[in-house]
């Protein structure tokens, strides 16, 4: 006869647990174990919370106001607020489980929320180290064309602020008489006018005039070795790899372009309606965050120019 899940020690029911999460639903091992600390902390805390070791029909009776306390104490302990995040993941998984085992587990564990984590702020590339990349892709690249095409999209990134989604859906026919301006199609099929710099109108005629494949009007102007559409994680690798040669971090990716191209415009005195339209925004809100960056940049060279003694 099965035991009853009810009466079953909670310790074996984490366990079972972990093997449905490892064997059924083939989760990483980093997943397994991280889930697994998190629980087995929780049935620590109960075991002295509740003064016996917790059974199953334990969960069935929890109140908020025991989560909260376990939560408290995970604080206590200094884990970061992902952490926190994680062990309130993992505490619903346990209790989805609980359910497919039949046991009533409480809302209380429905209702519990994480800790509010704050949004990390972009961080734009220096002027100069876009200049540095845009040199290496011209330096470096084993065919010209294909130098002359990343030096393009790179300052086109920069220069305008697209995503790299849109800059890569652009045709020949949307670059020919926009030498002022540019009509993007972005999120949702809304479209807005980008102006064109002169440099960046003269990277893109120049990989033009370079690119070996007799583009047609209709035809996506990106184009991979072997002349299919250049996509968005080989754009994302060829950063990477010039980043790489470069000693650039890892942050400097296709969309920290498009963070440089909006905090460096504002830093110049460029308004955040402006920047919003620019960047294809829905709501301001998505902008403000750049004034953010401008003061974390404007704090770090007081700091700079003002040392503690």
């Amino acid at each position: 006869m099965a035991p009853n899940p009810l009466q079953q020690n909670a310790a074996t029911l984490l366990h079972d647990w972990q093997v449905m999460m490892r064997d059924q639903l083939r989760l990483s091992p980093h997943t397994v174990s991280a889930y697994g600390r998190d629980a087995t902390a929780f049935i620590e805390f109960l075991k002295d919370h509740l003064g016996h070791e917790p059974q199953g029909a334990d969960f069935t009776d929890l109140h908020l106001r025991d989560l909260r306390a376990f939560m408290a104490a995970r604080r206590a302990t200094g884990i970061s607020a992902r952490s926190l995040n994680r062990t309130v993941s993992a505490l619903r998984h346990f209790a989805d489980y609980l359910t497919l085992r039949d046991i009533a587990v409480s809302s209380a564990l429905s209702s519990l929320s994480g800790a509010k984590t704050r949004a990390g702020l972009p961080r734009p590339v220096a002027e100069n180290d876009v200049a540095r990349l845009i040199q290496c892709a011209l330096e470096t690249a084993r065919h010209d064309w294909v130098g002359r095409r990343d030096a393009a999209l790179l300052t086109l990134l920069y220069g305008t602020g697209l995503r790299i989604s849109e800059a890569l859906s652009l045709a020949r026919q949307d670059f020919e008489g926009a030498d002022t301006m540019l009509r993007v199609t972005g999120k949702g099929g809304k479209q807005r006018d980008v102006p064109l710099l002169p440099l960046v109108v003269h990277a893109l005629n120049d990989y033009l005039a370079a690119q070996p494949f007799g583009l047609r009007r209709e035809d996506k102007v990106f184009r991979g070795l072997r002349g299919g559409v250049l996509a968005p994680r080989q754009a994302q690798a060829m950063l990477a790899g010039l980043r790489r040669a470069i000693g650039l971090p890892d942050n400097v990716t296709p969309h920290a372009l498009r963070h440089s191209f909006a905090s460096h415009l504002l830093s110049g005195g460029g308004d955040l309606r402006t920047i919003q339209e620019l960047l294809g925004h829905a709501l301001l809100s998505s902008t403000q965050i750049y004034t953010q960056v401008d003061e974390a940049a404007l704090l770090a060279v007081y700091d700079k120019a003002h040392k503690r003694q």
